[in-house]
């Protein structure tokens, strides 16, 4: 009885484990296998091999294999053809590693259906003797920079390899190095699966297009977009001569990129537009929002302008409302170039109303800061503006050395493990400042929005942390960081944000942003009235602290 029973129970195991596999499964599997062997394996690390025409070899053996149990073996005589690992004994580092490992998980070499036992040992054997010398696939300078990859010139959205590569690059590149994929809504190996049809069944270069940029929206990263030029054909090169704020899912126009050109339309500041071609603003947001960046949602649709109003004729009919009257109108639309957008000159720093002082960190120069502060130490509050990106790459030493009494911690990083891909590394933490009993002692107040974005989020947080410091606006871009930018392959362009950065308790700031203190956000009738609301309520403070 017991032998029958364990009979019964082989043969079960049997049927389940050569049970048919789906193409998506079998390609979802070789992506990751690829990739792992690609940073790990020391004869694939190294880059003595080409490991683009490997996957090219595998991936018609892949298509053959019919069951878990020939695919199993299919990817384990691969395995063994790239030749010996062999065993070595970590040496004890010098200092211990604090490690992060959100990102980090390699048990899928044992929970799949797919892979054999004896397969799922040599890629446990191939992690602990992983390669220990220079990775010919990426450095680091501290972030990522991807580097060694064959761009293919003559590169064909219709080769179907070249198409599957271009995506198991990409999926890689994150799956290993993107430090906030943990923070991502969908699961990274829930999008593979999602994406893999769409490259394997693309029936048009504009199908491929729109699949490039969508996986690198999926990071829900503001720093990450995928771009080439052939989205014009899909959006359109043309632009209308304004831009927009979307409030309560409508546009309002806030500003002209040309003045002259949007008075020859009578666009007026303050408009409220409703429909563009007929489709609702709402229809156009939900239409388009897969293919926008933005770690949350004020920073989409700080994005996501473009797709709205942009197309390929030369005008667009618009709905609006102005002075509580709905109109339609014809409205032109240029080619960039042919906007000739003008900036116009912005007060770097002024003293407002009781002795209030204003700094534009944007546009001021760390030279200038001197004079600035020496005119303002007597003020009894300043309101630094980083509601638009810095241009001065210290400009945060630079305060610190007004605004700090000492020496203080302000941000933690984490980087990338060489040694161990996928895994991360915190660093030692950020301090900037000096002892300084001279240092400014009024209020320090910060402005922001979704406009606040990498650079300008570091800011505030080095801001945020001097002595009576508070933030007034709304919730900034939430991708802090620098950026890993490259070509994935030919014509196609990306960036993602390059290593992660924290508050020193570890408190995270990816998607999340820097939260203001007190929240105010534009209105649409303050922009009607011309009024800055932020700016208003932080002098409000400054007076009474309310």
């Amino acid at each position: 009885m017991k032998k029958t029973l364990f009979i019964v129970l082989v043969l079960l195991f049997q049927n389940a484990f050569s049970k048919p596999i789906t193409e998506t499964q079998k390609l979802a599997m070789t992506c990751k296998v690829w990739g792992f062997l690609k940073y790990y394996h020391p004869n694939v690390a190294d880059g003595s091999k080409n490991w683009d025409e490997q996957l090219f070899q595998v991936l018609p053996k892949v298509e053959e294999a019919q069951t878990a149990e020939a695919y199993s073996l299919v990817i384990e005589n691969w395995i063994i053809s790239l030749g010996e690992v062999k065993a070595y004994k970590i040496a004890t580092p010098a200092s211990k590693k604090i490690y992060f490992d959100k990102n980090f998980d390699l048990s899928w070499f044992s929970k799949n259906d797919l892979f054999s036992k004896s397969l799922s040992k040599k890629l446990k054997f191939i992690e602990e003797n992983r390669i220990q010398g220079q990775q010919f696939y990426y450095t680091s300078e501290p972030y990522i920079k991807v580097q060694n990859e064959i761009k293919y010139p003559d590169f064909k959205w219709s080769d179907k390899n070249l198409r599957l590569l271009a995506l198991f690059r990409y999926w890689n590149q994150i799956e290993y190095f993107f430090p906030y994929k943990y923070k991502m809504d969908e699961n990274w190996d829930a999008v593979l699966i999602e994406m893999l049809p769409k490259f394997v069944k693309s029936e048009s270069e504009m199908d491929f297009v729109l699949a490039m940029r969508e996986i690198s929206i999926k990071l829900d990263d503001t720093h990450s977009s995928t771009s080439t030029f052939k989205l014009y054909d899909y959006f359109g090169d043309k632009f209308v001569s304004f831009d927009v704020a979307f409030i309560d899912n409508k546009a309002v126009v806030v500003k002209f990129k040309n003045d002259s050109l949007s008075k020859n339309d009578d666009v007026r500041i303050g408009d409220v537009i409703t429909k563009v071609d007929g489709k609702t603003v709402e229809d156009l947001l939900n239409e388009k929002l897969k293919y926008v960046e933005g770690s949350n949602r004020p920073a989409i649709l700080k994005n996501i302008y473009w797709t709205v109003f942009n197309g390929k004729t030369e005008s667009i009919e618009i709905e609006f409302s102005r002075e509580n009257k709905v109109s339609n109108k014809t409205i032109k639309r240029y080619k960039y170039q042919n906007l000739k957008i003008q900036f116009p000159d912005k007060e770097k720093w002024k003293l407002l109303e009781n002795n209030i002082g204003y700094i534009d960190v944007e546009s001021i120069n760390e030279n200038e800061l001197p004079a600035v502060m020496e005119q303002f130490k007597n003020t009894t509050a300043i309101i630094y503006d980083v509601r638009h990106y810095p241009q001065e790459p210290n400009i945060e030493e630079a305060l610190a050395a007004y605004l700090y009494p000492e020496n203080k911690a302000y941000a933690k990083f984490i980087d990338a493990d060489l040694t161990y891909p996928g895994r991360y590394v915190w660093r030692e933490d950020q301090k900037t400042g000096k002892t300084n009993p001279d240092y400014y002692k009024g209020k320090v107040i910060i402005l922001e929005n979704e406009y606040t974005q990498s650079h300008g989020e570091h800011l505030v947080m080095c801001l945020q942390a001097t002595p009576n410091a508070a933030i007034i606006g709304s919730q900034t871009a939430g991708a802090d960081g620098g950026v890993c930018q490259y070509e994935i392959i030919k014509g196609y362009n990306t960036i993602f944000t390059g290593f992660g950065i924290f508050y020193p308790n570890k408190k995270e700031t990816q998607r999340i942003g820097i939260v203001p203190d007190i929240e105010v956000k534009p209105t649409i009738l303050g922009i009607q009235q011309g009024r800055d609301e932020v700016l208003d309520r932080a002098i409000l403070f400054a007076k009474n602290e309310k």
